[in-house]
């Protein structure tokens, strides 16, 4: 027998190779009726996957993060199945969920496809969920996979599986499609009851712009035909609320193709509604103890290569500029605090000069692709309220501390109430993308969830969202859509300290390396206002 332990912490025995869908109707029926996958020692999983050892187990429900996450890439998979056989010779990219639904990244050839198609695929996919077909998993070795895409002729899905090591490849076959995927998925096809497709874009395979640019279909999907009302109607009342509606007519701020995409014009009642968070922000900041500074809007690109962010962001940023001297290059600024750590380095340190706060409206600039581009957040050009704090490490704590009351003082002086907490992680999977060593990064995350757990802080765990340098803690508030933005954030970082050689002198008279905190409660500006 094997061990299951449920959430409640209670636990209970069963023959190895129970499916979570069988543990949930061992314990009700109407429960069994609402599960969608199950979190199995924390990882998502089928219902339908046999537990063959003792495991701690979460049945997910549509009242789950998670298990909407896997409700709508079930569904994107049913939307391609819908495509397939209403458009043979479709060929498939991608199919994830997202925040609020899902999308499918599809070729097809020279067909011309548009909005106007929505209502036939809606109705296929409503036709095939009634068949009520099972989502089946199903491990495949790399040639097999290889081998029945190449007989499809679908380039997209070899392209995917030449990155993926032989022994890790599963397929899910539902009804008469079968698709590359690691899943989860739900039961079966019959869970879904409504079905909405949203928009149709322009995305190029894999985000490069050099390769063929394929079609991103958008759609949602509930379990109730009721909750696809609702949520109509909430679209309805959100794009009334809409920031770029409201940018316009409240005469705020404004887009010029001439002056470039993503690049914000802020007109003079959006200036000085600008100008009336910087103050608030500063005099806030006054009273915390932070010292004003200014720095310019380009840098050397050493001052980049330095930080690391050249190495990880340089190809997708604003190009080099070229000066008349030979060799001479500079970046727009994509941060301020490289700018920062040099500040700090204009005199010697002492430990008793510390903690060190320097904060700056700073303007910086980032090359997002214009698909991403989304009126105020999502931009080219933006502004942070930006600060940078040097400290000891005995202090990185209570500094951390006294950073979030400060962002949840702003939140609550500007009315948001509707936050997450989210403590952003290293990807256990994927630790060649972030710099630094394990030691500090374990340092710094400890401090982080400590720090949050001490000021009371409900917080969710997110695995893979750290910036390269350092894990965060980061404020999500929703919009009038219900989604998810990132305003808020506070990082720790004991790598740029390390890449930029800062030292302060110890009370030991050694030199010893300060611990950097990012912060921004704003976010930026921009996202801000929107």
């Amino acid at each position: 027998m094997i061990t299951i332990t449920l959430p409640d912490g209670s636990q209970r025995q069963y023959a190895p190779g129970t499916t979570a869908m069988e543990i949930a109707q061992s314990i009700s029926e109407g429960l069994a009726r609402n599960v969608l996958a199950a979190e199995v020692n924390g990882e998502v999983w089928d219902a339908s996957r046999p537990i063959e050892q003792d495991a701690s187990v979460r049945l997910l429900t549509w009242n789950d993060k998670e298990g909407k996450s896997t409700f709508w890439h079930s569904s994107a998979h049913l939307m391609a199945e819908a495509l397939e056989a209403l458009y043979p010779g479709t060929k498939f990219g991608i199919g994830p969920a997202i925040e609020t639904g899902f999308y499918y990244d599809v070729d097809f050839g020279d067909r011309e496809f548009s909005s106007d198609d929505f209502k036939q695929i809606e109705d296929k996919m409503i036709e095939l969920a009634r068949i009520k077909s099972e989502y089946v998993r199903k491990p495949v070795s790399k040639a097999d996979a290889e081998a029945y895409f190449t007989e499809k002729g679908d380039e997209y899905k070899l392209d995917l599986i030449k990155d993926l090591p032989d022994g890790s490849i599963t397929f899910y076959t539902q009804g008469n499609f079968t698709d590359l995927c690691r899943g989860p998925h739900i039961p079966n096809t019959g869970f879904i009851k409504a079905v909405k497709l949203t928009n149709v874009a322009g995305a190029y395979w894999r985000g490069d712009e050099k390769r063929k640019q394929l079609t991103r279909i958008y759609g949602v999907t509930f379990p109730k035909a009721g909750e696809l009302a609702d949520y109509l109607h909430m679209i309805e009342e959100a794009k009334k609320r809409d920031h770029r509606k409201l940018g316009r007519e409240l005469e705020l701020f404004a887009f010029s193709e001439k002056v470039g995409l993503g690049l914000p014009l802020w007109l003079p009642k959006g200036a000085r509604l600008r100008q009336k968070l910087i103050d608030f922000m500063q005099r806030a900041q006054m009273k915390a103890g932070y010292e004003p500074v200014v720095t310019p809007h380009i840098g050397h690109k050493n001052l980049y290569v330095t930080s690391g962010h050249y190495e990880k962001y340089g190809a997708d940023s604003f190009q080099p500029i070229h000066t008349p001297q030979e060799g001479e290059e500079f970046l727009l600024k994509p941060m301020n605090c490289p700018h920062h750590c040099e500040i700090y380095k204009t005199k010697p340190r002492s430990y008793k000069d510390l903690p060190i706060r320097y904060a700056e409206f700073g303007t910086v600039y980032r090359y997002e692709q214009s698909g991403e581009l989304h009126g105020l957040t999502r931009v080219r050009g933006f502004t942070q309220d930006d600060a940078h704090l040097f400290c000891r490490p005995d202090q990185v704590k209570d500094e951390f501390k006294k950073v979030i009351d400060l962002v949840l003082y702003v939140f609550g002086a500007l009315g948001f109430e509707d936050y997450t907490a989210q403590i952003s992680l290293r990807d256990p999977e994927n630790r060649a993308k972030y710099i630094g060593s394990d030691e500090n990064w374990d340092r710094a995350e400890k401090d982080i969830i400590e720090a949050a757990e001490e000021k009371g802080l409900k917080t969710v765990v997110e695995y893979g969202e750290a910036a390269f340098y350092g894990p965060k803690l980061d404020f999500m508030v929703k919009d009038a859509l219900g989604r998810k933005w990132q305003l808020g954030t506070i990082q720790v970082d004991y790598n740029l300290p390390e890449r930029f050689e800062l030292e302060y002198t110890g009370s030991d008279n050694s030199k010893h390396r300060p611990v950097m905190i990012h912060r921004a409660p704003f976010g930026s500006l921009e996202r801000f206002v929107a």
